[in-house]
Parts: structure tokens; C-alpha cells; sequence
């Protein structure tokens, strides 16, 4: 690949040099970029140095206008590592007053950030606000260590291990043709919420993000699968280029989208929070606040699941999840014999870190012949990969 690392001014800088050795030694070409408060930390020769390419640290230098625009052309991906709070604010903002912020607004590849700072920085309303922002626009982000900073405190926002940032990055891209295992398969996978419309400015709905499903989907096109990702309501979309993205609302949108791909696909991954049940009746005009209750008739919205697990062939592959509070083994095992799933993706609300919103996710798989895999938390892109290592298509 060819790599933009940008780094910004962070105590973490220090391990960006490891970080380039890393993506050197995996043969992939290194541009360093960095901002003014990141020479304070570490020298940009030995960047130059690690990387064997120059380092730019400004739209200009002693051999010309370092061009902006080719290198956010250039690049395969951009990664910034570490990204502090005043970059990740820039980013978000879209400021544009250094070469970084410069590259990262032309560039048309994937973008990742692996953000460092001190504990209550990194927990502020603003920083969190900005990290929900570039998550919208398609950046992804790389979860925090926890531990101690320099600071002295001890908490989040130590920037992710050299290797660890290597893996995001290398699991982002497309597999090298000898690893494309699902090259020929076509793949369906839904993702994120469902929302069940009130009135023209209400709904049921529910707090997925999409997350998981996403990297399901980015994970089976990585191993060379054709995907559709039937997408409910929410800001995230796969940077992996090549998925096809149908955006819909409601439990039957998802549905009708599903229905016309499945007869043809090889392998179904129901990763979506599909609303259970929806108002009865709909409210052409906004519902207004009279008495001190309201009652919601409900009805049962369609289940997916179980509609297309009585359709399924010979051959096909249907995966589901289950999301659960309490008795979780139980829920999971009888969810997957009613709904003719090949094996089912628990997950707990119970484990810290797993489930909606989280950048993690703590997972065991169940399978039809009785195996039990259980796995332990991880970043829920390294999540999708195991989930699709278990896909057996013989």
C-alpha cells in the first residue's frame, strides 16, 4: 500500500517511528507528514530516515510547493498516528491551516485516526462530539489504550500499539488474490437500526450504530466476496470501495431489499437491530401533547430472519446474531434452530465493551453441530474477521 502517516504534536509521537519500521518492513510505501508541534517530539529525519522519503512538514519547503492534492491522490490510505485533540478538532472542523488537514480534505482513500491525549481530554463532550463527527464522514477511528499517560493519570487515551495500528490498517484493505477465498460468492449483509415510523417526526428505533455490520461487510469483500450491505438509518458507511450500500428505514424496507438479493447470494449475515414491533397506525400529521399518557398500539413488524431461513437452499450460508441480557446461551441456541441459521453470533450486553456504540465487541459463536467458539474482546473489525473465518461454504 501506499501510506500517508500523518502525526501531530503528541507525547505518542515517539512510537510513530516504530510505526513506520513496521509499514516499511511489510513493504508497503511510507510519505510521512507531520505538523509543526510534532518536530517538538521527534526529529523529522529520523522519520526520513525510517521511511526513505522525505518528510513534509508544510505545504512548502526548500524544494518547492510540496503539492497537497497529489498526495491525497497518491495515497492508498491515510492514517494519522497519533492524532491529538487539536488535529482531530481541525479534521472534524474542517480547518485547514497545515499540510495534514490539507491532505486529509483532498484525499480520496480510506482515512484512519488513532487518537492520543490525556484522560479527561479525551472523554470531553467536544472530543467526543468530534470523534462522532469524523466517524460520519467515513474516518475510522482506532480505539484507545487504557492505562497510565503522561500525565501520571491513569485512564483512556493512550494511543493503540504500533502493531496493533498496523492490523486496523492492513484488515481495512482489500485481501491479495491468494487470500480471496470468497472470490466468485456473493454475499448480503445487513446492518444498523430500523426505524418504525409514528408520525412525520417520530419513530421506534433502537441505539445500533451499524458498526459491526459494516465491518461483517468489509470483511467478506475482503476476502474477494461480491456484498450488498442493506443499510438502516445511521451516518457510518464501509470505506472498503466496491460494497454496494441500499440505504432503508423501516423493518419491511429492509426486508424488500433482502428479498430481492437472497435467492442469489451464497452467503446472508444478518447483522441489523431490527426493530420488533411497530405502530399500528400511522399519524399523517405530527401527534400532539394533550392528555398525561398516550397509548401506542403496537404490531409485530416482519421477522427477516425467520422469513428467509424457511427460503433458504442447499448451499446457502445464513448467519444471525443475538443480542442479549440474560439467560444469553439459551436465547442464542433456540434463536438459531427457529430461524435455520448455519451459526449464530452472540453477544451479551453484559460484557463491558461489547455491543451498541462500542468500537469493541466480545463475541461466541454457536454452530448448528453443536461447536462452541468464544472469543475474546476485540476491536469488532477484528471481530468480522473471525466471524468469516467460520463461514464454510463445502
Amino acid at each position: 500500500m501506499k501510506v500517508i502517516l500523518g502525526i501531530s504534536g503528541s507525547i505518542a509521537a515517539y512510537k510513530s517511528a516504530y510505526l513506520t519500521r513496521l509499514l516499511v518492513k511489510q513493504g508497503h510505501e511510507v510519505q510521512v507528514l507531520m505538523t509543526e508541534a510534532a518536530t517538538a517530539f521527534i526529529a523529522p529525519l529520523t522519520l526520513s530516515t525510517l521511511s526513505k522519503r522525505p518528510v513534509y512538514s508544510d505545504v512548502s519547503s526548500e524544494t518547492g510547493w510540496n503539492n497537497h492534492v497529489d498526495l491525497g491522490l497518491w495515497a492508498d490510505v491515510l492514517l494519522i498516528a497519533p492524532a491529538g485533540a487539536n488535529t482531530l478538532a481541525k479534521l472534524a472542523n474542517g480547518l485547514c491551516d497545515n499540510i495534514l488537514s490539507a491532505v486529509y480534505l483532498s484525499a480520496r482513500c480510506p482515512v484512519w485516526v488513532a487518537p492520543a491525549m490525556d484522560v479527561d481530554m479525551w472523554h470531553h463532550p467536544a472530543t467526543q462530539a468530534n470523534i462522532r463527527r469524523l466517524q460520519e464522514h467515513g474516518v475510522r477511528v482506532i480505539p484507545v489504550g487504557h492505562g497510565e499517560l503522561a500525565s501520571g493519570l491513569v485512564g483512556d487515551g493512550r494511543m493503540a500499539e504500533p502493531e496493533d495500528i498496523l492490523a486496523f490498517i492492513e484488515q481495512s484493505m482489500p485481501g491479495k488474490p491468494e487470500q480471496q477465498r470468497l472470490k466468485g460468492k456473493k454475499a448480503l449483509v445487513t446492518a444498523g437500526p430500523t426505524y418504525e415510523a409514528l408520525d412525520p417526526v417520530r419513530f421506534i428505533g433502537n441505539y445500533s450504530s451499524g458498526k459491526m455490520g459494516i465491518a461483517v461487510a468489509e470483511a467478506l469483500a475482503r476476502q474477494g466476496a461480491e456484498v450488498t450491505l442493506v443499510l438502516g438509518p445511521t451516518a457510518l458507511r464501509p470505506v472498503l470501495p466496491g460494497i454496494n450500500v441500499v440505504s432503508v428505514q423501516s423493518a419491511q424496507q429492509m426486508y424488500e431489499a433482502c428479498a430481492k438479493e437472497f435467492d442469489q447470494t451464497d452467503i446472508t449475515v444478518l447483522a441489523a437491530a431490527v426493530a420488533d414491533y411497530k405502530p399500528r397506525d400511522f399519524s399523517s400529521v405530527k401527534i400532539k401533547k394533550k392528555d398525561d399518557e398516550l397509548s401506542l398500539p403496537l404490531a409485530k413488524t416482519i421477522d427477516i430472519a425467520a422469513t428467509l431461513g424457511k427460503q433458504k437452499k442447499p448451499g446457502q450460508c445464513l448467519i444471525g446474531f443475538a443480542l442479549e441480557t440474560n439467560d444469553a446461551e439459551q436465547h442464542a441456541m433456540a434463536k438459531m434452530e427457529r430461524k435455520n441459521f448455519d451459526f449464530i453470533v452472540l453477544n451479551s450486553l453484559q460484557d463491558k465493551g461489547a455491543g451498541f456504540g462500542h468500537e469493541t465487541n466480545k463475541i461466541t459463536i454457536f454452530h448448528r453441530n453443536g461447536l462452541k467458539k468464544t472469543f475474546d474482546l476485540k476491536s469488532k473489525t477484528a471481530v468480522a474477521e473471525d466471524i468469516v473465518a467460520e463461514i464454510d461454504l463445502k
